[in-house]
């Protein structure tokens, strides 16, 4: 049966509709780099303004480190250890799990001073600790949000609510890609699960789908599903078959004049450039040793945790997998890849159940990310590139001075806990034009910012500043607005005082 021209376009709109929504496959990614490869959008539209980095690299540990065992020393609170909660910190709160009247919790782990700055870093750090001089520790964060996904939502995309670009989709975004034959945008993750707020995190959201984060693998099978060629299928052969397809579109388009058709043959062509480009750079096994033992990396390990019901039953301290990732990080902004999102389940201690205390659970965590943060800086200064990379490190708020009493009223081994804390957090940043040392201060126990408050907004427009975007005046239109990862006020300002 002939299909009249109408029904046609109808089939070519169906058509888009599913290409549309398959933004996880081969046209988005290849799409990517077809549109945005020159940072086209902010380049018109005037945001650019002069980058100290080329490319981000953000460590986030989902679930929310505790700053008061691993950045905030204080004497004070040590010394309220064990006894009730003064009221004034408890009336006209909101926690997620405290209830009644806690008990004050100190530092679980010692603390030293470390390097010319002489910063206070727990014993839990010792390779960050050797490099501390080339970092600069945010002390004074803080969110609007106290639950994991809204905070983390917060945090990545700017509002707490589903549907919004994530801060490596407005990277790039604004600025495209540098390399044509990789994403612009890659996510990495470890720990054995995603974060709380799912894939959402590495989201384009409003802007188009070509935006969003590609989730690569480092198990030692294909870093992007689907990339490598059919079983039985040869490269000439998945070669005439593009051919074939390239064909078909071109006819398409001839008779049905839909300008997508001619996307699509672009999107296959660069499908077939990465089934090259994406392992080579994916492949641990090309360094050296010694930059292996400098991250503490395993080329092709799989942990036992990624298969795990609860993969905090099955951590280990020397558990590689977030090594591997940071490995792979510097590998990928080596060869142009803009923004490089490593994710790392398990920094939730509450201390209600087994596998997620602050006294077993966290010097685990600790040791699993440690060496490799220390190898990633010194393997970046020794490249060069550490002065045009950022990196950023943190949770998604922070963790209470007072221990989580909803299942023990008094501390036992092993269920060691605190609360989610949204009014005062540490983060750290490097590289790309940051002054090392510290920024801003808590109170005595760590309950309140004392000096130079930090907001996510503040955070999101430092980034977006050292990459070279004005944080307020880099938008894209939506709905009859111009949307902004900083949000519609005037409320993120750049940390200036902590670039040089």
């Amino acid at each position: 049966m002939d299909l009249s021209l109408p029904s046609q376009n109808a089939q070519a709109i169906t058509r888009r509709h599913f290409f549309g929504q398959a933004g996880l496959g081969f046209g988005s990614i290849a799409l990517n780099h077809l549109l945005a490869h020159n940072g086209y959008a902010a380049k018109q539209k005037g945001f650019r303004i002069p980058a100290k980095a080329k490319s981000i690299i953000y460590l986030h540990m989902a679930g929310s480190p505790s700053q008061i065992d691993l950045f905030e020393n204080k004497p004070a609170l040590t010394k309220f250890h064990g006894k009730d909660c003064p009221q004034e910190y408890l009336e006209g709160k909101r926690f997620a799990f405290i209830k009644g009247t806690p008990k004050m919790m100190g530092p679980v782990f010692d603390y030293k001073q470390h390097g010319q700055s002489g910063e206070w870093v727990s014993d839990l750090l010792p390779g960050l600790s050797s490099v501390i001089d080339d970092v600069c520790v945010i002390r004074s964060m803080h969110t609007e949000q106290f639950n994991h996904s809204p905070a983390q939502l917060l945090l990545q995309t700017g509002n707490s609510l589903l549907g919004y670009p994530s801060m490596g989709s407005w990277v790039t975004y604004g600025l495209g890609s540098s390399n044509e034959n990789l994403p612009g945008f890659v996510v990495l993750a470890s720990g054995g699960k995603t974060p709380s707020a799912g894939k959402s995190l590495w989201g384009s959201g409003f802007l188009p789908t070509l935006y969003q984060g590609v989730q690569c693998r480092t198990d030692g099978g294909d870093p992007i599903l689907y990339l490598s060629d059919p079983k039985g299928m040869s490269r000439k052969a998945r070669r005439k078959t593009l051919d074939a397809i390239r064909d078909l579109n071109e006819y398409q388009h001839k008779h049905v004049g839909d300008p997508e058709t001619l996307t699509r043959i672009s999107q296959y062509e660069l499908a077939f450039r990465m089934q090259m480009s994406v392992p080579e750079v994916m492949d641990l096994k090309k360094e050296p040793e010694h930059i292996l033992n400098l991250y503490g990396a395993k080329p092709g390990y799989v942990s036992e945790a990624d298969s795990a019901a609860d993969p905090r039953q099955l951590y280990k301290g020397d558990d590689p997998t977030f090594a591997n990732n940071c490995l792979l990080a510097r590998r990928l902004v080596e060869n142009g890849v803009r923004f490089v999102q490593l994710y790392d389940w398990g920094w939730d201690h509450h201390g209600s159940s087994p596998g997620e205390s602050i006294d077993e659970t966290l010097p685990i965590k600790c040791q699993q990310i440690d060496r490799a943060i220390s190898g990633l800086i010194t393997d970046l200064k020794q490249r060069g590139l550490f002065d045009e990379t950022l990196i950023v490190w943190g949770g998604e708020f922070g963790r209470t001075p007072m221990m989580q009493n909803n299942r023990n009223s008094t501390l036992k081994k092993g269920y060691y806990g605190r609360d989610h804390h949204p009014h005062a957090f540490t983060m750290w940043v490097a590289g790309a034009g940051i002054k090392p040392g510290a920024y801003g201060q808590t109170d005595d126990i760590g309950y309140y910012i004392a000096e130079n408050p930090v907001g996510i907004r503040d955070l999101q427009s430092t980034i977006l500043h050292q990459i070279g975007l004005d944080p307020h005046r880099f938008s894209f239109a939506y709905q009859g607005l111009n949307q902004r990862l900083i949000g519609p006020t005037e409320e993120g300002k750049v940390i200036r005082d902590i670039l040089t």
